[in-house]
């Protein structure tokens, strides 16, 4: 990977530990083994879960029963009859089951019916087999145009589970007064997360039935708290959700996780003793979520001359079986479909539609990777219409200080898409790196193509949604005179620990040393919300540089009662913590003062702020296989500020390689409803082999919301580079691609099976 400097940068201020690229604080405990993941976690007597599955993608659950001729002593046997609580996994909604009940609906083939566990993973797995489970089927509806006649109802409140609408100005005129009007429908299948290490818990329960631990593989620890909490019948003081050493998430450990906690808490419960319930990856592959399949109907309207009158956009995405997480997926694709652009007029329609698929979930970008792959096809049609250079065009549409949003919002700092463009530009103009690329070999049969998007992504829960959750964090004094900062963020692989304990270190003015940043536990962290949704640094590193400000003045004034300079804080801590009380302070998020948003009617401020991005992609294309190669991509990113700038490359590197991998080689088969061939074997993922030299760029445009200037990042490098590969696809053959992923099967249809 090559870490390419942008043209100008600010200067950083002298002395302390942010903005440069110290290790990771968690880097020896998993270079040497010394991290625990959830399946190295052992607990006395422990159990091993299985869980039992519907197998059709809808039905009427008739009833479940014991196979007579199977053994089932020392097999602790689970169905919703011994849930003491809410049956349900709570999120935003209650529509999902913990277990079908008997008489209940099965909504897709993955779903949970009852529970076993055993001495061991085998007897387990065999003892599932013969819970005999009998389910009168129903048609299933599988694509959202079949959702949408309504003639099979798959959800209780209808087959569409939420629908959004956006409006400015006068769309109709605007279309009908342009000069050039370019439209398309675009399709994206489901995409899965391949995280490294798959869905886990161990529970375990104290003082009876009265005080349960999850310990597990996770992203949102406080998710987990309160499904666990309606499900078990339990205050939440008597639920303890720890997160152990996870590894990688990018959304698929979000909700997902309370319901392999809710099973195994369940099965811990009734059986008396811990239980381990560890997804092999081919149950993982078939049960988890997945990136929302979408449909998306967009129209741009523009002048002659390259003026963008108005867009008029239909967003449908497949939900699944139930509604999880789409409301907040569809919300985001709403607020990005018109791509980072100046509109008078708009029109935005979004709908999240209930299937007989597995629910779909949260994956990096949570929505936005569909939008702007619409937008930035339609921006490159377009451009091929008017005759226009694709970047001038861009520049000359862009979002900029001062301009309006689709939402109303104005930006009035930290736009800094032209300061990407400029960087873009620069790096092409540099020679690329002269590392192999990757796809076929064949250079003299290959058409070559140059493709380009521009994104921008909203940092933080969108509209009210961090005003909703009041993040919290806590920084305190430990009697050895170290730091100690609470957070229910976790580390899932992309750094935030490090970059959590760099902030605390510079607003405390002490040695990265001296800052400890424990993995959650809900029992002793403070709600920071969930991490996701490009927030972690943003929003908790605000709550951390807050609370640990607050710590240093504390200790300041402590030194000035007692007559100490208050030069070397590290001093004064080993002094306070020797002879005073603990010192603990917590602070919450404060929204900016002048944001404003309306869920209603999706105006005003829908994010405290934007990071930007622009990304060039060069391919060729093998005549005879049709493989899509990529020879060379750029990928620029404005992060407001680097608190870390290898872990931020890190985060460009690996999100870049999802994107192209999500739009050049990586597909997930489903028939009838349930995964093809659920193993790491047969399914296609981008691995480092597979990766080309991303030359990345790190743009600084800071944003005063943020710590030191910083935004969130996690998710941008995943935005545009799918919609580049196409457009720089569709340069090289001249064909529509409209749809992804590109596989060669794919490119050699819309080559109408031309060599």
């Amino acid at each position: 990977m090559t870490i390419a400097e942008p043209p100008t940068r600010p200067a950083r201020p002298a002395g302390g530990v942010v903005g440069t690229s110290v290790p990771r604080v968690d880097a020896r405990a998993k270079v040497t083994g010394a991290a625990r993941y959830v399946d190295d976690l052992t607990a006395p007597g422990a159990l091993f879960g299985r869980t039992v599955r519907a197998a059709i993608p809808h039905g009427v659950l008739r009833s479940i029963r014991l196979d007579p001729a199977f053994d089932w002593a020392g097999v602790t046997v689970v169905t919703a009859s011994d849930i003491p609580g809410r049956n349900c996994i709570l999120q935003d909604t209650d529509d999902q089951p913990a277990l079908v009940p008997e008489g209940g609906r099965v909504r897709h083939v993955a779903e949970p019916v009852a529970l076993v566990a055993a001495e061991t993973r085998a007897r387990a797995a065999v003892a599932a087999d013969h819970v005999l489970v009998d389910i009168e089927p129903r048609p299933a509806v599988l694509t959202v145009e079949e959702a949408l006649t309504g003639a099979v109802e798959v959800h209780d409140g209808g087959n569409v589970l939420h629908e959004l609408r956006l409006e400015r100005g006068e769309v109709d005129a605007a279309f009908a007064a342009a000069d050039v009007v370019v439209e398309g429908t675009y399709r994206t299948g489901p995409a899965e997360h391949v995280y490294l290490e798959p869905q886990g818990v161990l529970a375990w329960w104290d003082e009876g039935d009265r005080l349960v631990h999850v310990a597990g593989s996770m992203q949102c620890p406080y998710f987990v708290h309160r499904a666990l909490a309606a499900l078990l019948d339990l205050d939440g003081r008597a639920v303890d959700v720890r997160q152990a050493t996870t590894g990688g998430g990018f959304g698929g450990k979000e909700e997902y996780p309370s319901v392999v906690a809710a099973h195994a808490a369940l099965l811990a419960r009734k059986a008396g003793r811990p239980v381990k319930l560890v997804y092999e990856r081919g149950e993982d592959l078939a049960a988890s979520t997945k990136r929302h399949p979408s449909v998306i109907r967009h129209r741009l309207a523009a002048t002659s001359d390259g003026r963008l009158l108005a867009v008029d956009a239909d967003v449908i995405l497949d939900a699944g079986a139930y509604v999880t997480l789409s409301p907040v997926v569809l919300l985001r694709s709403v607020l990005h479909v018109a791509g980072p652009y100046r509109f008078p007029n708009v029109r935005v329609r979004g709908r999240a539609v209930a299937t007989n698929h597995p629910p779909s979930g949260a994956f990096r970008g949570f929505g936005v990777p569909q939008a702007i792959f619409a937008a930035e096809r339609q921006v490159a049609k377009m451009c091929r219409a008017l005759g226009a250079d694709p970047l001038a065009f861009r520049r000359a549409n862009a979002l900029r200080p001062g301009d309006t949003t689709i939402t109303g919002a104005v930006l009035d700092e930290s736009a800094g898409l032209f300061e990407v463009l400029d960087a873009l530009e620069h790096q092409l103009s540099l020679a690329p790196p002269s590392a192999p690329s990757t796809g076929p070999r064949s250079a003299v049969t290959a058409h070559r193509g140059r493709g380009f998007a521009v994104a921008f992504h909203g940092a933080g829960f969108s509209g009210n949604g961090e005003a909703f959750i009041q993040p919290e964090a806590t920084v305190d004094l430990a009697p050895d005179g170290s730091f100690r900062v609470l957070t229910s963020l976790v580390e899932m692989g992309q750094g935030a620990r490090t970059v959590l304990a760099q902030v605390a270190a510079d607003a405390l003015g002490v040695d990265l040393a001296l800052v400890d940043v424990p993995e959650p536990s809900t029992l002793v962290v403070p709600n920071t919300g969930p991490t996701v949704a490009s927030r972690t640094t943003l929003i908790g590193g605000a709550v951390v540089a807050a609370a640990s400000r607050r710590v240093r003045a504390a200790l300041g004034a402590w030194a000035h009662d007692h007559g100490l300079s208050v030069d070397d804080v590290a001093a004064v801590a080993r002094a306070r913590a020797s002879i005073a009380p603990a010192l603990s302070c917590t602070e919450g998020y404060t929204p900016p003062a002048d944001a404003v948003w309306d869920q209603a009617t999706l105006t005003g401020d829908a994010y405290p702020t934007y990071a930007w991005s622009a990304t060039a992609v060069d391919v060729a294309i093998d005549d005879d296989t049709s493989e899509v190669r990529v020879e060379r991509c750029v990928q620029v990113i404005d992060a407001g500020r680097a608190i870390n700038p290898q872990a931020v490359a890190g985060q460009v590197h690996g999100g870049t390689l999802q994107a192209l991998g999500w739009a050049l080689w990586e597909r997930v088969p489903r028939s009838r409803g349930a995964v093809v061939s659920p193993s790491l074997s047969t399914m296609v993922v981008a691995t480092a082999a597979d990766a080309p030299e991303i030359e990345s760029v790190v743009v600084e445009v800071p944003y005063r919301g943020g710590p030191s200037g910083a935004k969130g990042i996690g998710e941008l490098p995943m935005d545009g580079p799918a919609a580049a590969a196409a457009n720089a696809v569709e340069d090289a053959l001249g064909v529509v691609t409209d749809e992804l992923p590109l596989l060669p099967e794919v490119v050699h249809r819309l080559r109408g099976g031309r060599p």
